[in-house]
C-alpha cells in the first residue's frame, strides 16, 4: 500500500477528485483551503490581498498498482494547467488498522 499526498491550486482540486473517481480510488481525506508556496516556480497561494489564490490538498492510501497510473494522470493534468501548480508525493505504508 502507498500513501499519496496531492497539493494543488484550488481551481483544479475537483479535477484531481474526478481522476480518483474514474480510477475507483476511494478512501481519502481532503482539505479545500490551504495556503502554500511552491519550491521551484510559481506564485504563492496565501489567500491574502497580495496573493489571493489558495491551494487544496488530499491524501489517500491505495494499492501499489494504482500509484503510477494515478501519478501519470496527475502529470497530464499538471501539464495542461502549468500555471496552476500541482505536486504529488508518495510514501510507503507499513501498517494499517
Amino acid at each position: 500500500m502507498k500513501a499519496i499526498f496531492v497539493a494543488c491550486n484550488q481551481s483544479i482540486y475537483d479535477e484531481v477528485l474526478n481522476i480518483m473517481n474514474g480510477m475507483q480510488m476511494r478512501g481519502y481525506t481532503g482539505w479545500e483551503e490551504l495556503m502554500g508556496c511552491g519550491s521551484a516556480t510559481g506564485e504563492p497561494h496565501l489567500g491574502n490581498h497580495a496573493w489571493p489564490t489558495m491551494n487544496s490538498a488530499l491524501i489517500t492510501v491505495t494499492e501499489d498498482e494504482k500509484v503510477e497510473p494515478f501519478l501519470e494522470s496527475l502529470r497530464k493534468l499538471d501539464r495542461e494547467n502549468d500555471q496552476q501548480g500541482l505536486r504529488a508525493f508518495v510514501w510507503e505504508i507499513s501498517a494499517m488498522v
